[in-house]
């Protein structure tokens, strides 16, 4: 099996839950955070719904440098509807990216930075790779998040306590 198509394969199988869960958003709570040091709900379910876009950047460019404009903020959204439309924009570049690349460009580094300093240099795949992880990682706050402002929790490798048991 070729890389693009196993990554493409995960990407799939992240995405029924991931628009779930930014679905489930309740609106007008975008400031609400569970402590101090955390994000606030707006940032968090923007930052998850738009997370399969990075595929885009790990394949189409080089390198992503945080002291350089770069256009890569989180914007808020103030609705459910705009979460889930903004994760399917972000849904169909990485899919959209990862069909127009090759294994061999997947092996080639793509590297983070801030200026000078080099925070990551690693071939695409594993970029790509680390990215899932990374969504399932701030993903799975989301749905903590949910769960303390009384929205329900959407099944995602399992069911949930909202949508049944075993």
């Amino acid at each position: 099996m070729k890389l693009t198509e196993l990554l493409l394969a995960q990407l799939e199988r992240e995405t029924e839950g991931t628009r779930n869960a930014v679905k489930r958003v309740s609106e007008g709570k975008n400031d609400w955070k569970p402590h101090e040091k955390s994000m606030q709900l707006g940032y968090l379910a923007a930052l998850v719904a738009t997370m399969p876009a990075w595929i885009d950047a790990a394949i189409n460019a080089d390198e992503l440098d945080f002291k350089k404009p770069h256009g890569w903020g989180t914007k808020e959204y103030g609705t459910s509807s705009g979460l889930v439309e903004a994760f399917e924009k972000s849904l169909e570049k990485g899919r959209k990216a990862l069909a127009g690349t090759t294994d061999e460009h997947l092996m080639t580094n793509w590297t983070l930075r801030a200026g000078d300093h080099i925070i990551l240099r690693q071939p695409r795949y594993i970029v790509i790779e680390d990215t899932f992880t990374h969504l399932a990682h701030h993903r799975g706050q989301l749905t903590v998040y949910l769960r303390l402002t009384g929205a329900s929790v959407p099944s995602i490798y399992g069911p949930s306590a909202d949508e049944g048991k075993f």
